[in-house]
């Protein structure tokens, strides 16, 4: 068959590659055209565009992107229409996934599936109507997201967390190995875009002149080059490039601004403040009231039910606030070993790996049998 995949950023570009993979398995026959990254293009097919024409963060940087964001639209609709899929696949991006879905449903008819789900259950959750309307079955990767949208009269399936079979992926691979410092390590995870990076990385980095008794290390992003962080970093800061998993595993302790990253770092048992930056100031809280739903924005808390790593999002996240809360998982034993148990409770609620696997068999069968 062949299958037409839309991943706008690295994550998804990782996990979308990790489905190609497993459509390859269940269907010998298996086409792919896509809007993605390397990862998904190592797997073979054509690359329609590349996720560094497309990751746009933030309602200004939106506002200022619109022509390039029209641009990537019109690519993926002709790509679609001159490819002719017998499905689609959207993997998270929902603000560019979901007009998508409207357009093949209105035009072209063929099934679409949605892996990594919009994550409705933090805010926009009127974007149900459209996957009601657009979307004929929704894969979740969180356990709670299964009731949450069974409550809005929507039958999903939830097939596990990949970043579960991405981390037991790893561990088992040659990539893991010890890291020599003289120092203990604290990982400094500043996200995969740069307009989130520029927001978070100043006082991230600063904690190094707090703390000289630790090596602090950056992980970089895909893509993003090394004279980007140099304009903010010290020169006591490393940066390493393609060893985010080695680098968490092997550190004391994290700094990990939001996003899928934080339960990766919990996957890896590596104790963590998550930080995020988010312009607006002292108005933010208010938003965050009238327009986010849920009670945390890590990953980790968010599974948890409660508060398991402590989150510092603006206005709270400052120099000052971050050092007083890295010295309690540097220095306190016992709230090390809560956060360690913690995550083993979030570990056993996720459940085993196969998410990749589980989900290309139910996309083939679905597109077999025309059931969907």
């Amino acid at each position: 068959m062949k299958y037409f995949l839309i991943a706008g950023e690295a994550s998804g570009d990782l996990h979308a590659s990790a489905l190609m993979r497993e459509l390859k398995l269940v269907d010998n026959q298996a086409e792919f055209c896509f809007l993605g990254g390397d990862l998904m293009a190592a797997q073979g097919g054509k690359l329609v565009r590349h996720i560094n024409k497309m990751a746009f963060m933030g309602f200004v940087n939106v506002l200022l992107n619109l022509k390039k964001i029209s641009e990537n639209m019109n690519v993926c609709k002709q790509a679609i229409r001159d490819f002719q899929p017998d499905v689609v696949i959207l993997v998270d991006y929902p603000g560019f996934n979901l007009r998508i879905a409207k357009f093949i449903k209105k035009e072209l008819q063929t099934p679409v599936y949605y892996y990594i789900a919009p994550k409705l259950w933090a805010w926009k959750s009127y974007r149900i109507k459209e996957i009601k309307r657009y979307v004929d079955k929704v894969f979740t990767i969180f356990p709670f997201e299964t009731q949450y949208f069974r409550n809005l009269g929507y039958e999903v399936d939830y097939v596990g967390n990949p970043s579960v079979d991405s981390i037991e992926n790893f561990l088992q691979s040659t990539d893991n190995k010890e890291i020599a410092s003289e120092k203990p390590i604290v990982a400094l995870l500043a996200g995969s875009r740069k307009q989130e990076i520029k927001g978070c990385l100043k006082i991230m980095s600063s904690m190094a002149d707090f703390f000289p008794d630790f090596k602090f290390v950056l992980a970089a992003a895909p893509a993003i080059r090394e004279d980007f962080y140099r304009k903010t970093l010290p020169p006591n800061i490393d940066i390493v490039f393609g060893q985010t998993y080695n680098l968490v595993r092997n550190s004391y302790a994290a700094v990990v601004n939001s996003g899928t990253a934080t339960l990766e770092t919990a996957l890896l048992n590596t104790p963590q403040v998550v930080v995020y930056h988010v312009i607006g100031g002292i108005v933010v809280p208010l938003l965050r009231k009238i327009l986010i739903h849920i009670p945390f924005v890590s990953l980790v808390n968010l599974i948890a039910q409660k508060e398991v790593v402590k989150e510092l999002i603006t206005p709270n996240f400052t120099e000052e606030k971050l050092k007083i809360e890295l010295a309690k998982i540097l220095y306190d034993n016992d709230l090390r070993n809560k956060i360690l148990n913690d995550y083993q409770q979030i570990k056993e609620t996720l459940g085993e790996k196969g998410t990749a696997k589980c989900t290309a068999s139910l996309i083939y069968s679905l597109s077999k049998s025309k059931s969907y």
